[in-house]
C-alpha cells in the first residue's frame, strides 16, 4: 500500500504566527474586515483565506481540518464538537424529507439512536441490514436510498465492511457511501478504497488521551462547502462546532498517533493470540478465526496492523460485571466507555455503548449481555498484562 497517511501528517508545516513549532491558536469568535465588501464576500464564501466567525471556521479547526484530510486522503475536511456531531450533518446534508439509508445493523449505539429514532422525525427512514453481506444490502436499496452507512470496524462486533464492495454497489445505485472509520484510523483508509465521506469521533484513538470530545467529516471540498454553507449546510446550521483549543491540542496529539496505533495494535494481538491458545473465543480481526480476516488484510496498511479493539464473551451479565471489575481492581484497565485511551478501557456494550438497540435486536445481531469490549492500551510489558489477566479470568471462572 504506498499511500501512507502517517507521512502525509507529518509532511504538513504549520508555524505560528511568531515563528512557533506549533501554530497560533485562533481564540476568537469573530474576526474583523479591513472592508464591508469583504464581509459581504465572505458570506457568499467567495473570499477564500478569510474568516467570518468560529462556527463558520477558524484557522485553528481549518488547521486540524488539513492534517485530517492527509490522513485520510480527502480534498479537505470539517472538524466538530462530537463524532456524532459529525455523523449527524453529514447524514441530514445528504438526505431530504422522504429519502432512505441502509445502514450496518451494528452501529455504535448513538448512531444508531440517531438513524431509528430521531432521523424518521424528519422523513428519512433507514434499513439495518447485516454489512458482512453484499447481497443483503443491494436488496435493501430501493428508488428513495441515497446513503450507504457503516463502520469500517463495527461497534462492537468487530465486523469488517468490505470498503471496494460497497463502493461498487453505491457506484451502481448512484449512492453516496459513508465510513466510520473511528476504529482504525491509519490502519484503513476508507476514501482510497471507494467511500466518499470518512467519519472519526477524534475523541478516541486520534486524540488518544480521552480528554476532549470532537469528530471530523473527511471528504470533497464541495460536500464540505456544502456543509458550511451559511443558508442550507447542515454543520452551519445545527451548530456542532469545535473550540479551537480543543482544536489545537487535538493536532499535537495527532503527531504521535502513528507510534501509538503500532502499539496499540501490537498489544492487541498479542493478548488476542494468547487468550485464543488459552480457549477463549477471541473477536480480532488479526486472528485468522476471524471471520473477516482475510478481508481486513486486503484492506489494511500493514504498518499499522489490525487496531486495539478486541472483544470476548464470558456467558453472562453477571460473570462479565464481575471480571471487569477485578480487572480494574487489579489495574488492568478501567470499566469506562470510549475508545483509544493510553491505559485499557472495557465494558460491557450490550448494557453500555449499545443499550440503545433493543434486546430483540441485540440478540438477533449476536450481541449477547455477556460480551466485554476492549480497547486495549499502550502497556508496556504486554506480557505481564496477559499474566494478570489470565488470574483474574481463572479466579471468576472464566478459564
Amino acid at each position: 500500500m504506498s499511500f501512507n497517511p502517517a507521512d502525509n501528517i507529518q509532511d504538513l508545516q504549520y508555524f505560528g504566527e511568531f515563528g512557533g513549532v506549533n501554530p497560533s491558536i485562533s481564540d476568537s469568535s469573530t474576526y474583523t474586515f479591513l472592508h464591508a465588501k469583504t464581509m459581504m464576500d465572505t458570506f457568499e464564501g467567495n473570499a477564500e483565506g478569510c474568516y467570518l466567525y468560529s462556527r463558520h471556521s477558524s484557522p485553528s479547526n481549518l488547521f486540524l481540518g488539513e492534517a485530517l484530510a492527509a490522513m485520510e486522503g480527502t480534498e479537505t475536511a470539517n472538524v466538530s464538537a462530537s463524532g456524532m456531531g459529525a455523523i449527524t450533518p453529514t447524514l441530514m446534508q445528504l438526505c431530504n424529507s422522504g429519502d432512505h439509508i441502509v445502514s450496518s445493523r451494528t452501529i455504535y449505539g448513538g448512531s444508531y439512536a440517531f438513524l431509528k429514532n430521531f432521523a424518521p422525525k424528519f422523513g428519512i427512514t433507514t434499513s439495518f441490514v447485516n454489512i458482512t453481506s453484499l447481497e443483503q444490502i443491494e436488496a435493501s436499496i430501493n428508488k428513495n436510498t441515497k446513503v450507504l452507512f457503516c463502520e469500517a470496524v463495527s461497534n462492537p462486533l468487530l465486523e469488517i465492511a468490505d470498503i471496494k464492495g460497497l463502493s461498487k454497489l453505491a457506484k451502481k445505485h448512484n449512492l453516496k457511501l459513508v465510513v466510520d472509520n473511528t476504529f482504525s484510523p491509519l490502519s484503513i483508509a476508507p476514501a482510497k478504497l471507494g467511500a466518499d465521506v470518512v467519519i472519526h469521533s477524534l475523541t478516541k484513538f486520534i486524540n488518544g488521551s480521552s480528554d476532549t470530545v470532537g469528530g471530523v467529516v473527511c471528504g470533497s471540498q464541495e460536500f464540505i462547502n456544502d456543509l458550511r454553507n451559511v443558508n442550507d449546510g447542515a454543520s452551519m446550521l445545527l451548530g456542532p462546532v469545535m473550540d479551537s483549543l480543543r482544536s489545537a491540542s487535538v493536532l499535537k496529539n495527532m503527531r504521535t498517533l502513528h507510534i501509538r496505533i503500532k502499539k496499540h495494535s501490537e498489544n492487541a494481538m498479542c493478548l488476542s493470540e494468547n487468550l485464543e491458545k488459552d480457549g477463549i473465543k477471541i473477536i480480532y480481526p488479526g486472528l485468522k478465526s476471524h471471520p473477516q480476516h482475510e478481508l481486513y488484510k486486503s484492506m489494511y496498511n500493514k504498518e499499522y496492523g489490525f487496531g486495539g479493539m478486541l472483544a470476548f464473551d464470558v456467558g453472562s451479565l453477571v460473570k462479565a460485571d464481575e471480571l471487569m471489575e477485578l480487572m480494574q481492581n487489579r489495574n488492568l484497565g478501567y470499566l469506562a466507555v470510549s475508545l483509544g485511551f493510553y491505559k485499557t478501557l472495557f465494558n460491557a456494550p450490550g448494557t453500555g455503548t449499545s443499550s440503545e438497540i433493543p434486546a430483540d435486536e441485540q440478540k438477533e445481531m449476536g450481541l449477547s449481555d455477556g460480551l466485554i469490549r476492549f480497547s486495549i492500551g499502550l502497556d508496556n510489558n504486554i506480557e505481564r498484562t496477559y499474566q494478570e489477566m489470565k488470574k483474574c479470568m481463572q479466579e471468576v471462572g472464566v478459564l
